[in-house]
C-alpha cells in the first residue's frame, strides 16, 4: 500500500511538473513578451540574426567586416565606406528599435490594465510586424552594401574567416 501512494504521488507531481509553463518567471518582466537582452538589443540597433538570408548566403555584414578589417585587407576607401554603412544601419536600426519596444510595451499595458481590444490588439499586432519587418530590412539592405564594397576575394575570405566554409583563407600579396 505505501508503494502505491508513494506512485500515486509520483504521478501527481510529474503531472504537475508536465503542465508548468515555460514563461514562468516572465511575468515579472517590464515588458511581457521581452526579454531584457532582447529590448537592449533592439534600442542598441543588434542584428539577432535578422539577416541570416544574406549572411549565410555569401552577404558579408559591415560589423563583422569592421571586425576583421585587417584580415580582409580593407583599402581605406574600403574601411570609409564600410563604416558609412555601418552607421547608417545602426543609426535607422536603433530607431525603429525604440519604436519597436514602445508598441511593445504599450501592447503589453493594454494587456495588464485590461483595455485591449480587438480593434486595438489588431493595430497594434500590425505595428509591430511592420517595425519587425523594418528592422529586418534595414539589416539586410546593409548586408547588401557591404557586398558591393568587397572583393570577390575579400567575400571568400570572410566566408573562411566566419567559419562558413572550409576553404583556405585567400591572401592578398603586395606586388
Amino acid at each position: 500500500m505505501h508503494s502505491l501512494i508513494l506512485l500515486v504521488a509520483l504521478a501527481i507531481a510529474s503531472s504537475f511538473a508536465a503542465a508548468q509553463s515555460p514563461y514562468v518567471g516572465d511575468q515579472s518582466r517590464a515588458i511581457k513578451s521581452l526579454s531584457s537582452d532582447e529590448v537592449a538589443d533592439y534600442l542598441a540597433g543588434k542584428g539577432m540574426g535578422l539577416a541570416k538570408a544574406a549572411e549565410l548566403n555569401g552577404y558579408p555584414g559591415p560589423a563583422h567586416v569592421l571586425e576583421l578589417a585587417d584580415r580582409l585587407d580593407l583599402t581605406p576607401p574600403q574601411r570609409i565606406a564600410t563604416e558609412a554603412v555601418f552607421a547608417k544601419m545602426q543609426a535607422e536600426a536603433r530607431a525603429i528599435g525604440q519604436r519597436l519596444v514602445d508598441e511593445e510595451r504599450a501592447l503589453d499595458r493594454a494587456f495588464a490594465d485590461r483595455s485591449v481590444t480587438p480593434e486595438r490588439l489588431q493595430a497594434a499586432t500590425a505595428s509591430i510586424a511592420a517595425l519587425q519587418g523594418q528592422q529586418r530590412d534595414v539589416h539586410l539592405r546593409a548586408h547588401l552594401a557591404q557586398a558591393r564594397i568587397l572583393s570577390g576575394e575579400q567575400s571568400v575570405r570572410y566566408a573562411v574567416l566566419r567559419g562558413y566554409t572550409n576553404a583556405a583563407p585567400v591572401h592578398r600579396h603586395a606586388h
